[in-house]
């Protein structure tokens, strides 16, 4: 971390985390450099469902909920970002305090509940960006008393479909009570069933569709996902979400608050839960990988384990904006030492070592 960036975080941590994460939004809301981005280079492009991706790291969703910064995120040296998750209707989310900083363990424990001002706020400033260009996805979830949780999704893929990049179905978040039930294989169908025709019924039936999963999953989940997934012609998984283990984390209170654990502990778990679902969907369909991407080498060991695409979040309350523009220098750094063409060269490399890695 620079000295500036340093500071800046010196500056956050005197706040609670809700707080920081309110003022880097209206941070990067100023427009002013705040991070260094990397300049192009064609051997960091990735390509699918219509879109190229001019590098392989992405703004995970949770940080831009509302769709206030997706530019000035790619400003940072993102090549994608996700905003979100939105809900139909505007939710307070779960009572405060509800973040929690594990900062030995460059982690954080979080039970927010989809926390966002709805559809219509977030539609409002995607129909306004100034700059209409970069690879912006939209993070779909359901109101916490929707009486019907698949009808929140399709209203999501129908109203965002002609906005976004792609679309993100988001069941594996573990803040809304009940909502992990729709990875289970039936609801999971259902869903899949429902989302997969509103596409085809939208103002924009091509638009790429992944699904979140978590990873707290078994053997068998993974094979009804990947089932699934086939089925309803879903292009892609982003595994994954944060994780309800607290398996070897140092000592601290904090840690044994309720909700979900994200930054460098998720990286085993999700990289070996990453590999797993490459082996069930093969080589076509695209999978992001995120959990505990906090370096370029960590960014490469994804995509070796079977990742397209990364993405991170936690890691930057911790480094700070200038972290997204040095993964992307590192990994054409290593482009250059190790002479190839493109950085898919090296996906699946390691597939067989992170399968075989247990996942709890």
């Amino acid at each position: 971390m620079d000295l500036l960036g340093a500071a800046g975080r010196r500056a956050l941590f005197a706040f609670d985390p809700e707080t920081a994460h309110g003022l880097s939004i209206a941070a990067l809301k100023t427009g002013l450099p705040l991070g260094r981005g990397a300049g192009p280079d064609p051997r960091l492009a990735v390509r699918f469902g219509g879109l190229e991706f001019p590098n392989p790291l992405g703004m995970a969703a949770g940080y831009d909920k509302n769709a206030e910064v997706p530019d000035a995120l790619l400003g940072l040296g993102f090549g994608f970002a996700e905003v979100g998750t939105v809900t139909p209707l505007p939710q307070p989310g779960n009572p405060r305090p509800r973040i929690f900083r594990l900062t030995r363990d460059q982690a954080v424990v979080n039970r927010l509940g989809f926390n966002n001002e709805g559809h219509e706020a977030a539609f409002r400033r995607l129909s306004s960006r100034r700059r209409n260009t970069g690879i912006i996805g939209v993070n779909i979830g359901a109101n916490k008393d929707a009486a019907d949780r698949i009808a929140d999704y399709v209203a999501g893929v129908s109203r965002f479909a002609p906005l976004s990049s792609y679309l993100t179905v988001n069941i594996s978040s573990p803040n809304t009570p009940g909502l992990r039930n729709l990875q289970g294989r039936e609801q999971l169908a259902e869903l899949l069933s429902r989302v997969a025709e509103a596409r085809r019924s939208s103002a924009a039936p091509s638009v790429p569709i992944l699904l979140k999963i978590a990873p707290d999953l078994h053997e068998g989940d993974l094979d009804d996902i990947a089932a699934e997934v086939e089925a309803h012609g879903i292009d892609g998984i982003i595994v994954s979400n944060t994780t309800l283990s607290r398996e070897g984390l140092r000592p601290d209170a904090q840690a044994n608050e309720t909700g979900g654990l994200s930054g460098k502990p998720l990286f085993g778990r999700s990289t070996a839960v990453l590999a797993r679902m490459r082996r069930r969907v093969g080589p076509r369909t695209i999978l992001v990988g995120v959990g505990g991407v906090d370096t370029a080498e960590a960014a490469l060991e994804k995509i070796r384990a079977g990742a397209d695409l990364v993405q991170l979040y936690t890691a930057m309350i911790y480094a700070g904006p200038s972290l997204p523009g040095r993964i992307v220098r590192g990994l054409s750094a290593f482009c250059d030492r190790e002479g190839f063409t493109s950085i898919g060269e090296i996906r699946d490399s390691r597939l067989d070592h992170w399968a075989a890695q247990p996942i709890g």
